[in-house]
């Protein structure tokens, strides 16, 4: 009788940083020190040798699906005898609150923007997409936000749909981090670009996450790359908590800000009340809706200490 293998199936291939660091070839970093600054998150202090280590390897894979897509397109374009619209090609980027999502977004963004040519890339985040505030408090969905049910997803799903129909001039809805709210009658519009990132929480999610939706399209039918980017909770949690200390001796002094009144905290009342923050919204959405989504990224980014990338799953 033959023994059973123990050996764990998994549908990713699994690298370490020296691994994924070989697979970069000869792709030149053309990013300095100076233009790296602006594209880091308010918590993280990433180097150059990250960027070389794991983002040029990635932007090489990105680029090698980027030109099979392309030559896809040509073919089902050819087979119904129609022109080929512009569509973007689409890079989903999620990821929990506090990981670092939005810095790897940027750096995504300027390396693929100049490499192999020049292209134009946009980013959006679904932050834009979220109800405004006076819904959200109208249907008692404050501690809830960022949550499923916080976003406007059929506007969401039909914003990545109008892109990927090649769609000319579409809006995304503005989002500010200073007001906690959607900025009223301000727009980024999207017209034909090459690549399309977009970053946030959901874009992974799907009807699990959504049973009440009236429809069965969800974003991440119409992304073509999903980047997940990973972290143990222990480190989300005590990042999100540095980070609020952080803000609460910046943006949140600013008289305009929704947290203003955090300004006013001890250091040790908003260790306190940042770790609540963490253990009732963000680690709950965490594990009941973010977190689930992961193994259906086609690549996963796994961080430690410092922000930086340990391990690197790419889906076989």
């Amino acid at each position: 009788m033959r023994q059973q293998s123990t050996h764990k199936i998994s549908p990713f291939l699994t690298f370490d940083r020296t691994q994924w660091a070989d697979l970069r070839k000869s792709v030149p970093l053309k990013l300095t020190e100076q233009d790296l600054k602006p594209l880091l998150g308010f918590n993280e202090d990433l180097s150059l040798e990250e960027v070389r280590t794991i983002y040029l390897p990635l932007a090489r894979l990105i680029n090698y699906y980027i030109e099979e897509n392309l030559k896809r397109q040509t073919v089902l374009h050819r087979f119904l005898d129609v022109k080929a619209p512009k569509v973007p090609y689409i890079i989903s980027i999620a990821g929990s609150v506090s990981v670092g999502k939005s810095t790897s977004a940027r750096i995504l963004q300027a390396l693929l923007s100049n490499y192999p040519e020049e292209r134009k890339v946009d980013l959006i985040t679904t932050d834009g997409f979220l109800y405004p505030l006076a819904t959200l408090t109208e249907r008692n969905l404050l501690k809830k936000k960022g949550f499923p049910e916080s976003y406007d997803i059929h506007r969401l799903v039909q914003f990545v749909s109008d892109i990927k129909s090649g769609k000319r001039k579409v809006q995304a809805p503005i989002y500010s981090h200073l007001t906690y709210d959607i900025i009223p009658d301000q727009f980024n519009v999207v017209d034909q670009p090459d690549i399309v990132i977009l970053e946030g929480l959901n874009v992974l999610q799907s009807g699990m996450n959504y049973p009440s939706s009236p429809h069965n399209v969800f974003v991440s039918d119409f992304v073509d790359f999903s980047i997940y980017v990973d972290a143990d909770e222990a480190l989300l949690k005590k990042w999100y908590i540095q980070r609020f200390l952080k803000f609460r001796r910046s943006a949140f002094s600013d008289p305009n800000s929704y947290f203003h009144h955090y300004s006013k905290l001890s250091e040790s009342e908003a260790i306190t009340t940042a770790s609540t923050i963490w253990d009732e919204i963000n680690g709950l959405n965490l594990k009941q809706n973010i977190l689930p989504s992961r193994e259906r990224a086609n690549l996963i980014l796994e961080k430690g200490e410092d922000h930086a990338i340990q391990r690197v799953r790419l889906r076989k």
